[in-house]
């Protein structure tokens, strides 16, 4: 399953292509939203926005396509023009004169106004996006805090998106690590230092991963890349101490920690 950062690099892939670029084609698969495409014709895409999982399109005529990918959406670039072969079903279609953007498979798909986009169910349930740079550390910290989420269990909790969207195992099980925390612990029993380094480590791991993560050119962003420290890496040893990491399944999702450095 993809997390913020896979999420935020799609969007950086779509926008590539079609950003700010006249339409010259728009279909849509669903009913509801056929309607709609006559009048896109013409406008740009300002802007694919991501919260959580969710992406954001937001055309220069006001609407937005709000599209969650779930188990099963999928976005994919092509050539004006081309139609690629396969299984999946094709649900958006967003062209311009040279590159044109589809999307396959998604079910939960919408066309808003801006009215509608404040009041969408998803987006109000969900908390600040990791990746939005302009989400501080304090901000973090008070969230963490919140009477709603200090007695979470850090299990659960940073996996659910109401707290941070954009978060998911791979960088539940790092942020955990990063922090020297049990993941049976919660805010309420941190010391302020733990806080600020697990605050911290909330906002940093998910934009190095994003930043970094898939890249080879080391000297571009200063030695600094994303690898995993224990996801996928039980049996092997703690890079900090030494003992072996362990694996075992949280929040009914696999979860790998350093019984020694994670106390």
């Amino acid at each position: 399953m993809p997390e913020g950062p896979e999420i935020r690099r799609a969007a950086d892939t779509l926008e590539a292509a079609v950003k700010g670029k006249a339409l010259t084609e728009v279909w849509f698969g669903l009913p509801a939203l056929a309607g709609f495409a006559a009048e896109l014709i013409g406008q740009h895409i300002d802007k694919i926005e991501t919260r959580g999982k969710a992406l954001l399109t937001h055309f220069s005529g006001g609407l937005t396509l709000y599209s969650h990918n779930q188990l099963y959406g999928v976005w994919r670039v092509v050539g004006a023009g081309e139609t690629p072969q396969t299984t999946r079903i094709l649900r958006v279609r967003l062209q311009t004169a040279e590159k044109a953007i589809l999307l396959y498979s998604a079910s939960d798909i919408a066309l808003l106004t801006p009215e509608q986009l404040a009041q969408h169910p998803f987006l109000q349930r969900v908390g600040p996006d990791v990746l939005d740079m302009t989400l501080s550390v304090a901000e973090v910290k008070e969230r963490l805090l919140s009477p709603r989420f200090r007695r979470r269990q850090f299990s659960g909790l940073l996996l659910d998106q109401a707290f941070l969207a954009g978060l998911g195992n791979y960088l539940r099980v790092e942020i955990l690590w990063q922090s020297q925390l049990s993941a049976q612990r919660n805010a309420s029993q941190l010391s302020e230092e733990q806080l600020d380094v697990l605050a911290q480590a909330l906002l940093d791991i998910p934009r190095l991963s994003y930043q970094t993560r898939g890249t080879v050119n080391e000297k571009k962003h200063h030695g600094a890349l994303f690898r995993f420290k224990v996801f996928h890496r039980a049996g092997k040893p703690c890079e900090r101490c030494g003992a072996t990491i362990e694996k075992t399944t949280m929040s009914s999702r696999p979860f790998y920690w350093c019984p020694a450095c994670q106390r």
